[in-house]
């Protein structure tokens, strides 16, 4: 029997999203169902909703892809995870694929495969899809077990929702992706929930020197606070950025990282790494159609530049130690968890990111 659920659904671009119920069928080979129990409110989703992200979707879509809950139920061939089990939902890991044997990234082929589509949720002729194949805007998702990772029950779902994505991808690229070092410097551009926590990572990787820069000085304190050693307010320095960067350093930083989605933060980001050897790496998602622009001459002189997706992190296989680390306060995520809100007040929590408030929202079913 289909299982009825509440879930907010984005039926048209930039249009409020609608509280209403949908059908989830029963998990079929190789699905989970999970009783969802909280869900962090992303700034990708945002961009899929306003019409701007390179991912897109179909419409209607339940979107949200940062969610934490109970399993439920399991469909046939289901051996990693039973009911009762806490899980995560993360970026796909079938741990049977080329991509999954290889020690070179985290993207599954099952990604690469299904990259830009979503499976129905709801089968009637009012169908709707669910967003990144899981859909965590909803009180309940059903999912491939590929895209869940069991953790332990004393971590908070609050918390573990945020390491869905955001939290995870920053951590990640700092330690995972782009492999800080003991006694390295460090630029971050973007202090946001992604940014914060590549300050979090440089920190715990033993960095001497992190940089924050933003235009909003509460999230350069909140940097400072959780390990950063300098905060730069862009706005201080005109077109000087760059320079003064490169100043402060004492010739550019050994890894930089770009945190909001803008091209020019990109560029910038590039030319404060140093020469010869300064690593820049892409976090933030650009809006659909934008291009990089890059001078050769810039990585001819030893500038290297990568981007991440979910900080090179690989669900089932790192992010249980993530968990750990939390729960043994190797870094804060509690305090960058500004609001708490029901599903009904999903849009409000969207009004808040848009007008740049707060760091991170999160729904609690």
């Amino acid at each position: 029997m289909p299982i009825k659920t509440d879930a907010a659904i984005v039926f048209e671009v930039n249009q409020p999203m609608v509280i209403d119920q949908v059908e989830l069928d029963p998990p079929g080979e190789g699905e989970v169902l999970v009783e969802l129990k909280a869900a962090g409110l992303c700034h990708t989703d945002l961009g899929i909703w306003e019409g701007h992200s390179p991912i897109g979707a179909n419409l209607p879509v339940v979107l949200g892809h940062e969610g934490a809950g109970i399993v439920l139920e399991t469909g046939p061939g289901v051996t990693d995870l039973k009911p009762g089990d806490h899980v995560i939902t993360f970026a796909p890991e079938c741990q049977v694929c080329g991509a999954c044997h290889s020690t070179k990234g985290n993207f599954c082929e099952s990604v690469l495969a299904g990259y830009g589509s979503e499976p129905s949720i709801s089968a009637d002729k009012n169908r709707v899809f669910a967003g990144y194949g899981l859909g965590t805007f909803a009180n309940h998702l059903v999912t491939t077990s590929s895209r869940l990772v069991s953790v332990r029950k004393d971590a908070p779902f609050d918390q573990i929702s945020y390491l869905s994505c955001g939290a995870t991808t920053g951590l990640g690229a700092a330690l995972v992706e782009a492999k800080v070092e003991a006694g390295s410097s460090v630029i971050v551009f973007g202090l946001g929930g992604i940014g914060l926590n590549i300050i979090q990572g440089a920190r715990i990787a033993g960095a001497r020197m992190i940089i924050g820069v933003d235009i909003n000085e509460d999230r350069g304190a909140m940097a400072v606070r959780l390990g950063a050693t300098h905060f730069v307010n862009p706005r201080n320095h005109g077109d000087n950025i760059v320079g003064h960067l490169i100043e402060l350093t004492g010739g550019g930083a050994d890894y930089t990282f770009e945190a909001v989605g803008h091209i020019r933060l990109m560029e910038q980001a590039l030319a404060s790494a140093r020469i010869g050897w300064g690593v820049c790496t892409i976090v933030g998602v650009a809006p659909n159609g934008e291009k990089l622009g890059v001078l050769p001459f810039d990585l001819i002189m030893g500038r290297k530049l990568q981007g991440t997706a979910m900080g090179g992190v690989r669900g089932k296989s790192q992010l249980p130690e993530f968990v750990d680390w939390l729960m043994e306060g190797r870094f804060d995520l509690k305090s960058l968890i500004t609001a708490r809100l029901p599903l009904s007040k999903i849009n409000e929590g969207y009004d808040v990111m848009r007008r740049g408030e707060g760091m991170r929202s999160i729904i609690t079913f």
